[in-house]
């Protein structure tokens, strides 16, 4: 049985498979899952509809205000939850679509912005036991969960599963570019003065540039279970 206080933190760079990872081990261990970056994503996904500047913080802020950003738990979605702006529904193409992901680690810099969304995150950690991913868990939203995880990757690797995701979708996508776009992005949050990404001291390294995803999670519900 899962212990009701356990907090799982997942961080990682863009493409490193937090997302599939965190969702079967939230399976697997029957725990609440959260994609913190679905939230960023929202966010992006509304600044572009409503053609509000990435870099314009304050109005990006009264964006945030009119469209409020909400998470509602659903364990028949596909995430497990479902975000909402404004009381809208956001799919999960919309919110996983390139325009968004060219945007979003801008828009994740804005330390207001960051604040407003880590206070959300947490009034949602203490609903009961959780895995949640994103760029800051382990450092910044969950400091004191018993067990933090840092997955990585190369970036051949991870510029192949985002070309596999896009063309799963039906998107064709160039490599070339995507590997610009996440050399950015890497850069974007590793630079941020707000929260950036970095690795927990007490955080596990788990390298799943050579692993499959089955390999991942059993590795993280070992620890799981070590803590538990």
């Amino acid at each position: 049985m899962t212990p009701p206080h356990l907090q799982i933190a997942l961080d990682g760079p863009a493409g490193s498979g937090k997302t599939t990872v965190a969702r079967r081990l939230a399976e697997r261990l029957a725990l609440l899952y959260l994609d913190t970056g679905a939230m960023y994503r929202a966010l992006a996904v509304l600044s572009l509809r409503e053609r509000v500047d990435a870099d314009n913080e304050p109005a990006l802020l009264r964006l945030l205000e009119a469209r409020p950003i909400e998470i509602r738990l659903e364990p028949g979605a596909p995430m497990g939850f479902v975000v909402l702006a404004g009381g809208e529904v956001l799919s999960e193409s919309e919110l996983q679509a390139n325009a968004a992901s060219v945007v979003v680690s801008t828009i994740a810099a804005h330390p207001r912005i960051r604040e407003r969304m880590v206070a959300k995150q947490r009034e949602i950690a203490r609903l009961g036991p959780v895995i949640m991913a994103g760029r800051d868990i382990g450092t910044v939203v969950l400091p004191d969960a018993q067990l933090k995880i840092f997955l990585t990757a190369s970036i051949s690797a991870r510029v192949a599963r985002r070309k596999a995701q896009f063309a799963a979708s039906g998107t064709a996508i160039d490599a070339h570019a995507l590997f610009s776009e996440l050399e950015e992005r890497d850069r974007l949050d590793e630079s941020r003065s707000n929260s950036p990404l970095q690795i927990s001291p007490d955080a596990h390294v788990i390298d799943s540039s050579e692993l499959g995803v089955d390999e991942v999670v059993s590795k993280i519900a070992a620890l799981a279970r070590a803590v538990a």
